[in-house]
């Protein structure tokens, strides 16, 4: 799943996305409203982040914006104030969850995921089956029939952009979109090592190579 942090206190906003990267998500991170307006309503983002007190547009107007221009992605705001007004306002802009500074990871971690269980109660049901495979998008598991099995999150990440397409074609870009963060600018190839590794632990036959086209998930032999 493909995060959007916006938040200009640059330390914090490095932190939140290296700690989210390790929960597997890929995360873009910029520091400005206008940026963060412009890249959530161009980008294909799970859920925004998204600091109230930012520098061009305000935390506020930047829900605002995207709610009126009917983008329904999840929102997390974040804010230095305290009381009960700010947290109405930025709810009543259409934000879905409010968390104030100074605030523990672990609870912006909790937040995040129950959004994310939220909208894919909302959008159907979180867990994808092909064949005997089955993965449990909100858990982040994966099952063989009644074996669980171990995936890192970079794998798991990889796995589920193949399952939400399940026997279509799935290119190199659109893996490195989703899973990768927009910045990156190494080997496009790196995919191969992850499906050579999904390969391993699900067996070869379910994960296709089309050739200059990219990769097909099927129901195992």
């Amino acid at each position: 799943m493909r995060l959007l942090i916006v938040e200009d206190e640059k330390r914090l906003a490095l932190s939140l996305a290296g700690g989210l990267t390790a929960e597997g998500y890929a995360v873009d991170v910029v520091h400005d409203g206008l940026e963060g307006l412009h890249r959530a309503s161009e980008g294909s983002y799970d859920l925004v982040v998204l600091d109230i007190m930012l520098p061009g547009m305000n935390g506020y107007r930047v829900c605002a914006a995207l709610r009126a221009a009917g983008h329904d992605v999840p929102i997390l705001m974040l804010t230095a104030k305290d009381g009960e007004y700010d947290e109405a306002e930025g709810l009543d802009t259409g934000a879905d969850d409010y968390l104030t500074k100074p605030f523990s990871y672990v609870v912006l971690v909790a937040r995040v995921k129950a959004l994310l269980r939220r909208r894919g109660r909302a959008g159907g049901s979180p867990q994808i089956t092909v064949g005997d495979l089955r993965i449990d998008t909100a858990a982040r598991r994966v099952f063989l029939g009644e074996r669980e099995a171990t995936l890192t999150a970079k794998e798991f990440s990889v796995l589920e952009q193949l399952a939400v397409r399940a026997g279509e074609v799935v290119s190199k870009a659109q893996i490195l979109e989703h899973v990768w963060d927009f910045a990156y600018d190494g080997d496009p190839n790196i995919i191969e090592v992850y499906i050579s590794a999904l390969r391993r632990k699900l067996g070869a036959p379910r994960i296709q190579t089309v050739r200059g086209a990219g990769y097909r998930l099927v129901a195992g032999a």
